[in-house]
C-alpha cells in the first residue's frame, strides 16, 4: 500500500505524514500556495519535514484560488480574527466570525481531487489528509461525513479506487499532539500560524488551537525545545 500525503506544515498534516510512513509507503506529499498569507512558511515547513524524513514533496500552485477568494487568508486588507483560548469553546465565535472569515472556496475539495489524479498516476491507494474532531465542527470539509462522501466520488473517478483517510479525524488537537509525541513526528518544525511571519503570532485562531493543545499535553515548553523555524 502507499500514499500521497496533503501536507499544509501544520500539526495534524505532520502527525498524519508520520504515520503514514509507519503505516505504508509514502509515494509523494504534496503542498499548495494558493495565496495565503502563510505560503511560505507552510511551504518551507512541509519541505523542511520531507527531507528530514527523506520523502518526494512537491508544492503545487494555485494562484486562481486567491483570485476567487474573499477569505482573510488570502485578502491582504482583509482582518483575521484573533482569539483567545478560552474563546475556541464559544461555537458563535468559532463557527461564526473566525470561520467565515477564514473559509476559502471549495479548499479541501479541490486539494483532495488534485492529489487523487497524483495518486491514481502513482499507483497509490490513499490520499493521507490533516483532519481533526475539533476543527470538523467548524469546518465541514474536515468532517468524517465529508471523508465519506469524497470517497463515494473517488470510487467513479478513479480507476484506483484510490480513497481518502485521515489517521487523526476522530482526535482532538491535545491528542494529536501525544500521537505526535508517540510516534517521533516533525513537531519541531510545524507552522500552524495564518500569518507568514518570523514566527507563530498566538492570537489567530490556528494558534490559539496549538497553544492550547500544547499546554493540554504538557507540551508547550517542550515545543520551544525543540521549535526548527524552516
Amino acid at each position: 500500500m502507499s500514499a500521497v500525503v496533503l501536507l499544509s506544515g501544520g500539526l495534524d498534516s505532520a502527525v498524519n505524514l508520520k504515520r503514514a510512513l509507519d503505516e505504508t509507503e509514502v509515494a509523494l506529499a504534496l503542498t499548495f500556495d494558493y495565496g495565503q498569507r502563510a505560503a511560505g512558511r507552510e511551504g518551507a515547513a512541509a519541505a523542511l519535514m520531507c527531507r528530514m524524513l527523506d520523502l518526494w514533496h512537491r508544492l503545487i500552485q494555485l494562484p486562481w484560488l486567491a483570485e476567487i477568494s474573499f477569505s482573510a487568508l488570502t485578502r491582504r486588507e482583509a482582518r483575521v480574527p484573533q482569539v483567545t483560548e478560552a474563546q475556541l469553546s464559544e461555537a458563535e465565535v468559532t463557527t461564526g466570525e473566525t470561520g467565515k472569515a477564514v473559509w476559502v472556496p471549495n479548499r479541501n475539495g479541490i486539494f483532495v481531487n488534485i492529489a487523487a489524479a497524483f495518486a491514481e498516476s502513482l499507483g497509490a491507494d490513499i490520499i493521507v489528509a490533516g483532519f481533526n474532531a475539533e476543527e470538523a465542527a467548524t469546518f465541514p470539509d474536515n468532517s468524517a461525513e465529508f471523508v465519506g462522501a469524497v470517497n463515494e466520488s473517488l470510487a467513479l473517478s478513479t480507476r484506483g479506487r484510490t480513497r481518502l483517510l485521515s489517521y487523526t479525524q476522530e482526535l482532538t488537537k491535545r491528542e494529536i499532539v501525544q500521537l505526535g509525541r508517540e510516534i517521533d513526528a516533525p513537531l519541531g518544525c510545524v507552522w500552524s500560524c495564518y500569518h507568514g511571519g518570523t514566527d507563530h503570532c498566538w492570537r489567530c485562531e490556528s494558534c490559539a488551537r496549538l497553544a492550547r493543545a500544547l499546554h493540554e499535553a504538557d507540551s508547550w515548553e517542550w515545543f520551544h525545545r525543540e521549535r526548527i523555524v524552516p
